[in-house]
């Protein structure tokens, strides 16, 4: 049985809900919060089912261990305490448009304890932001065998089973299994590629820390497999080829025109009947909206993403807008592509949602379809080192980047993301405590 949210907001006031507190739900709010929360002109509310965001391009980096999630996940109630919305946790389980409400599920604690009961939260602009979902194709074991990194909780269980394996092999008497210590991820997109990278470079930091009976060159492998011909299928030629080659220079096995028939215990088995032994197994193949997107009775494509106007409003409902991976939204100028999901877009349409509800909602002046801007890839290929492209830089021309310069690029994404949620002043003494603390903590996560 649904209850009301006893914190309701008075129905005189503007009420917007944002549900999914990703890159893109996340920045939303705390924009709405900023401009409408504090000065009591709209009551903003955050939905999501966990309690604290984490910027997803970053997911490798937690699995690999070279990030420590404590330091970088932000609470969503200090979030919304700081910047004027409300916070309220939940997963959305359904949408009644009639009556205009979110239906969201009971939240359980670690021991199936109930923290909230289902609720219902009244809303008169809606703006669905749930991010995506790995696709694993039907593929038979993935569930069962492989680890998907979608959540910092999967990134960290990924971590933890790979400083198990290397501490179980150096313990062990007997020799190595032919699957011990051998990785394959499956994908070779941005987080495909940029796992294998990483990968290579801590897992010889990790046996550095006393497990001197593991040979790195010997007893470490990581497979990259990918159905297609080449490696980041969706960015151009050239980005790809040059990841190939710094993949290769650090003696990553890629496989390519290689589909996955099945995951199991150890290893990967491929249709044309070649076998890929491995401990640990990571999908890392396509994405997919989740599926309760499907029955919304909102417009939806075979991926499950919400179809959206060039506005970003859903096409049957002017008061629910879909904005980041959940929408399906047409490339204008581009047509018939839609807006790739990236973290660059997400920013984007979640600083033209916040524009536009503030000019339209409120003020009454007619919304403004939006446009993406591409404006390159990068990837991360382990410290120091990234591929990428700038588009539109000196005069319309792409600017190619690698190596270190890259590498420097690739991190200020990852800053223009802090800085939208806590303002350049915050972003800077976070660089500074960073600086001044890193020699007291390991080079990798140890645990």
């Amino acid at each position: 049985m649904l209850t009301a949210d006893l914190a309701a907001p008075d129905s005189s006031v503007h009420r917007i809900v944002v549900v999914g507190g990703g890159a893109a739900g996340l920045e939303l709010a705390t924009l709405l919060g900023d401009r409408l929360g504090r000065r009591g002109r709209a009551h903003v509310t955050l939905v999501d089912r966990n309690r604290s965001h984490f910027w997803k391009p970053h997911l490798h980096e937690i699995a690999a261990g070279s990030m420590n999630l404590g330091l970088h996940e932000l609470s969503y109630m200090a979030q919304a305490h700081w910047h004027g919305f409300t916070d309220r946790i939940g997963e959305m389980t359904g949408l009644d448009r009639d009556r205009r409400t979110v239906q969201v599920a009971p939240h359980l604690d670690e021991h199936g304890q109930p923290v909230t009961l289902a609720r219902e939260f009244p809303y008169d602009t809606l703006v669905i932001a749930v991010g995506s979902q790995t696709n694993d194709f039907g593929t038979p074991g993935v569930r069962e065998h492989a680890v998907a990194l979608e959540t910092p909780a999967d990134a960290e269980r990924f971590h933890r089973r790979l400083v198990n394996a290397c501490i179980r092999a150096h313990a062990q008497g007997t020799p190595l299994a032919p699957w011990q210590l051998k990785v394959a991820i499956i994908g070779a997109g941005a987080t495909g590629v940029e796992l294998a990278a990483e990968l290579q470079r801590t897992t010889r930091e990790l046996i550095s820390y006393g497990l001197d009976r593991i040979d790195h060159a010997q007893h470490i492998g990581i497979h990259l497999v990918e159905a297609g011909p080449r490696v980041l299928p969706a960015l151009p030629e050239r980005l790809s080829a040059g990841a190939l080659r710094q993949l290769q220079a650090r003696h990553v096995t890629v496989h390519t025109c290689a589909r996955v028939a099945a995951v199991d215990g150890q290893g990967v088995q491929l249709a044309d009947g070649r076998r890929i032994d491995a401990e640990l197994v990571v999908w890392a193949a396509g994405i997919r909206a989740p599926a309760f997107l499907a029955g919304l009775g909102l417009e939806t494509n075979a991926l499950n993403q919400l179809k959206v106007l060039p506005t970003l409003q859903t096409t049957q409902d002017e008061n629910v807008f879909a904005i980041g991976d959940c929408a399906a939204c047409p490339w204008l100028g581009r047509e018939p592509a839609t807006v790739p999901p990236r973290a660059q877009a997400a920013h984007q349409q979640a600083t033209h949602v916040a524009d536009a509800l503030v000019a339209c909602r409120l003020l009454g002046r007619p919304l403004k379809p939006w446009r993406y801007r591409d404006f390159g890839s990068l990837i991360s290929l382990g410290r120091y080192s990234s591929v990428g492209n700038l588009m539109g830089s000196l005069k319309g021309r792409t600017l190619w980047l690698d190596g270190y310069f890259g590498w420097v690029m690739y991190l200020s994404l990852y800053q223009m993301h802090q800085q939208a949620l806590h303002g350049p002043a915050r972003v800077v003494l976070n660089l500074l405590g960073h600086f001044f603390t890193r020699s007291t903590r390991p080079r990798v996560k140890l645990h």
